[in-house]
């Protein structure tokens, strides 16, 4: 095991047990939204607003496909699955792991999702949005963790288990 990357819907919980994943297993820890932010010098939602979502898109395609780490947790923002050429490039360099939540879940747990910097075009709702990402996070994981009523400890333990190559 080298990198594991974590995608998923906004909300499921990427960065929060990206952090607990890397110091359980030793290693390091990126949030490719930040790396966003920190290139550009914005918050996702300034850059969202100033380049449009296609403009976005392209730096999150750049930022992530140019991400060269060893032995690292990876978050990444949930419209990575967008971005065919960071997609496969995580696809067959590392261990692509779709933490699944449903949509009722994922509903409850975004407050107000534009100030989160939630690629939504004009006129698309979060279902919407849920409906069109699913099959492109089953297409590219490797493995797929459903993270249902799970805390995050128990997140954590499924994902361990699943890299590892143990049954979930």
């Amino acid at each position: 095991m080298n990198n594991i990357v974590l995608v998923g819907m906004p909300g499921a919980g990427k960065s929060t047990v990206g952090v607990i994943l890397a110091k359980v297993l030793g290693m390091n820890f990126v949030d490719s939204d930040l790396l966003i932010q920190e290139q550009e010098g914005k918050l996702l939602k300034d850059i969202i607003k100033k380049e449009g979502l296609q403009g976005y898109i392209n730096i999150e395609n750049q930022v992530n496909r140019d991400i060269s780490v060893e032995n690292t947790v990876i978050a990444t923002g949930g419209s990575i699955v967008y971005c065919t050429e960071a997609m496969e490039h995580f696809h067959y360099s590392t261990k692509v792991v779709y933490i699944k939540l449903s949509y009722d879940a994922i509903s409850k747990r975004l407050g107000n999702i534009r100030q989160r910097g939630v690629v939504l075009r004009d006129g698309q709702t979060l279902l919407d949005l849920y409906k069109e990402r699913i099959p492109l996070y089953e297409k590219y994981a490797h493995i797929t963790i459903d993270s249902e009523g799970l805390g995050m400890e128990e997140l954590m333990e499924r994902i361990c288990i699943a890299v590892k190559g143990g049954q979930v």
